[in-house]
């Protein structure tokens, strides 16, 4: 049988850690899922996260909307461009320093909202299909141990990237 070229096996520079394996390739897995849903909606993969952190925030100036998505600052001022045009997010000078700039979903974008949910909904029904509510629950225990494990490696890059930039 020929090997799915979209699924490939464990190569065997990777034998020794199957786990890390598996989990780079369902993430790669499952944002490729997810743009498939979002492309309906005219979204790239991270935008949604972009939106539904606006959502949620409100206004925010867009340095610590960088922070708070954990993508790099060119990636995030791409998106918010392509997000200004579609309608979706405004920029605008922040009142209490003019050179910082504030982003803010629009009034527009509550309708996108409701897609956005319910394209996770279904992104969600599509990852797990198959699982019981156990296994789900335990899923969710598990992934959320070895995201635990991984947040002071994520706190320490971008302390890095912090000195990195003050260099």
């Amino acid at each position: 049988m020929k090997a799915d070229p979209a699924c490939p096996g464990l190569p065997s520079t990777a034998s020794g850690a199957p786990v890390s394996h598996s989990i780079s390739q369902t993430a790669r897995l499952h944002r490729i899922a997810a743009g498939r849903l979002l492309r309906d909606l005219g979204l790239y993969p991270g935008q949604e996260i972009v939106m539904m952190h606006l959502w949620d925030a409100g206004p925010v100036r867009q340095s610590e909307l960088i922070k708070a998505v954990g993508l790099d600052p060119s990636t995030v001022t791409k998106m918010l461009q392509r997000l200004e045009q579609s309608g979706h997010v405004r920029r605008c000078p922040d009142p209490s320093d003019r050179r910082a700039a504030l982003v803010e979903a629009t009034g527009t974008s509550c309708a996108l909202k409701t897609q956005v949910e319910q394209a996770w909904r279904q992104l969600e029904d599509i990852t797990l299909a198959g699982l019981d509510a156990d296994e789900r629950g335990e899923l969710l225990r598990l992934l959320g141990r070895v995201e635990g494990n991984l947040c002071p490696q994520a706190r320490e890059a971008a302390a890095d990237g912090a000195c990195d930039a003050g260099a």
